[in-house]
């Protein structure tokens, strides 16, 4: 098999220490293998640096192993042209399992060039992924804390939840933190309602009726600081990003005009995917990547499963948020073609439509337009004919007698 790269060097890399084999092809096919091992802390990865320099290694190649790859990149990035292996591609082949036949085997498939390369964004996206996923998180445990206070409320037996509709809104908080300071009259905290809720205090005083004792306002007070807290952090690293993506605001304002799509989701794309589209092969590629595309499985000409690949779960999710937010919208192509969609079932739809809105936030970040929208009735717009039968005859199956006569065209106003 011909040597695509004649010096190479394959990284096996540990949480303690990296392993590297560099394979050096002579002119006349003869290859020499140098295996040595290195520390994983900073000065250990210098001297893997001047190692591989000396060397004289044009590319290398390294496993995505955890998060202890990150190191060794980033020592590495600025001084050789990196290539990232995913484990499954590279391991599909069993080999001698040992540190130095692992680097010699990644350095083997390097030199022919069999290693496809992950995608690994420059250091600016990197960083703007490490936001963006913090905030998801920081979301997740303000989930965890909100379901924490319920489920004291109702140790209470304090049915807030059945009259309030969010039980920490404005009036949830006052009412909570009434109860906090050691009031009990349903009266008294039925008054602490604002705004719409006013109208159900009657409802309130009842629901507010509870047995609430010195450990429930402990563990509410406890758990009211901690939300507290996780809404201050939400709302600094809201603003972080905000000036993180000051640069790219017409990226963002672009991506904001898909339906469903908001700027937090914006943010998500441009952390996931990247301003420049030019790294996947075209949208299809891109949904591959991200996970929202059906999976091949077939055998003697049966298909076996559509379930979805794996693939990048922060950008499936904020795109399945995305597609479940836009089926409530009207008069909106992407509404239409959800509830198209829903025939096969609503998980279905919503990976569809999560697909479909990725395909068009790809082409708006690749060719710089807008999103241009199409309107509730496109696919009615496709076929007239078929769409008017179907009208026609689930209003027969109803009962009633249909008969259409065709909308006169107005005439074209004179110029």
């Amino acid at each position: 098999m011909q040597i695509v790269y004649s010096r190479c060097c394959g990284v096996d890399v540990h949480k303690n220490s990296v392993t590297a084999c560099v394979l050096v092809t002579d002119a006349d096919g003869s290859r020499q293998v140098r295996v040595k091992q290195f520390d994983a802390h900073a000065a250990g990865l210098h001297r893997l640096l001047l190692w591989l320099y000396g060397c004289k290694v044009t590319h290398v190649a390294m496993e995505s192993t955890g998060v202890y790859w990150k190191p060794v990149w980033n020592a590495l990035e600025k001084h050789f042209q990196l290539i990232l292996a995913n484990p499954y591609q590279v391991k599909c082949i069993p080999t001698e399992k040992t540190d130095p036949g692992n680097a010699e085997w990644l350095a083997d498939l390097l030199a022919h060039g069999l290693i496809r390369p992950s995608f690994v964004p420059p250091p600016e996206i990197r960083q703007w992924r490490d936001l963006t996923r913090h905030r998801v998180k920081l979301i997740q445990d303000r989930t965890r804390v909100h379901n924490r206070i319920h489920k004291v409320l109702e140790d209470a037996s304090i049915k807030l939840d059945m009259v309030a509709s969010d039980i920490l809104g404005a009036s949830g908080r006052a009412i909570i933190e009434g109860i906090i300071a050691g009031e009990e009259r349903p009266d008294w905290l039925a008054d602490k309602a604002q705004s719409t809720l006013r109208k159900k205090r009657n409802q309130l005083r009842l629901v507010l009726r509870g047995r609430v004792t010195e450990h429930h306002r402990w563990m509410l007070r406890r758990l009211l600081e901690e939300l507290k807290f996780l809404e201050n952090e939400i709302s600094c690293l809201e603003q972080r990003l905000a000036v993180a993506m000051q640069t790219y605001e017409p990226l963002v304002s672009r991506l904001c005009t898909i339906p469903g799509v908001n700027v937090i989701t914006a943010w998500t794309l441009l952390a996931e995917l990247g301003p420049d589209m030019s790294v996947f092969a075209d949208a299809q590629h891109a949904a591959s990547w991200a996970g929202l595309c059906p999976s091949n499985r077939e055998s003697a000409g049966k298909q076996l499963s559509h379930s979805t690949r794996p693939g990048n779960r922060w950008i499936r999710r904020a795109m399945c948020q995305s597609a479940w937010a836009v089926s409530h919208k009207k008069d909106c192509y992407l509404t239409a073609f959800f509830y198209r969609k829903a025939r096969a079932g609503v998980r279905q739809a919503t990976v569809a439509t999560a697909h479909k809105i990725l395909i068009v936030a790809f082409e708006i970040l690749r060719q710089g337009t807008t999103y241009r929208e199409l309107g509730g009735d496109h696919f009615d717009q496709l076929h007239p004919e078929r769409a008017r039968n179907r009208l026609t005859r689930r209003l027969e199956r109803l009962g009633w007698d249909v008969a259409l006569t065709p909308k006169p065209i107005p005439p074209a106003p004179e110029l």
